[in-house]
């Protein structure tokens, strides 16, 4: 079994920060990439950003210049720093790792942006 555990989500003023963790463990054999979706409400789950074993990088175009994604290989943790938090940001928030065989998500954890 693999378990992803979820942090950092909340409440926050326009223009303020967040940081998104994500932890795996269990019997993962190997990860390629992790990342983070979104969905906002009455929306699509969408890519926020993915970050490959590799280090290479991919961020939707509404968050680039102000979303930082990081991994620690060694933890299997993935990190999402948000800055210049915009109200349209406000979305549940889910992790999402890609392992050799198999895709896991998150429960997902709530980001609200208040204008």
């Amino acid at each position: 079994q693999v378990h992803l555990v979820e942090s950092g989500g909340g409440l926050v003023q326009a223009g303020g920060s967040l940081r998104l963790s994500c932890a795996a463990s269990g019997s993962i054999f190997s990860i390629n990439s992790m990342g983070w979706y979104r969905r906002a409400p009455g929306k699509q789950l969408e890519l926020v950003s993915v970050i490959t074993s590799a280090g290479g990088t991919n961020y939707a175009d509404s968050v680039k210049g102000r979303f930082t994604i990081s991994r620690d290989n060694a933890k299997n943790t993935v990190y999402l720093q948000m800055n210049s938090l915009k109200p349209e940001d406000t979305a549940v928030y889910y992790c999402n790792v890609v392992g050799s065989l198999t895709t896991y998500w998150g429960q997902g954890t709530q980001v609200t942006v208040s204008s």
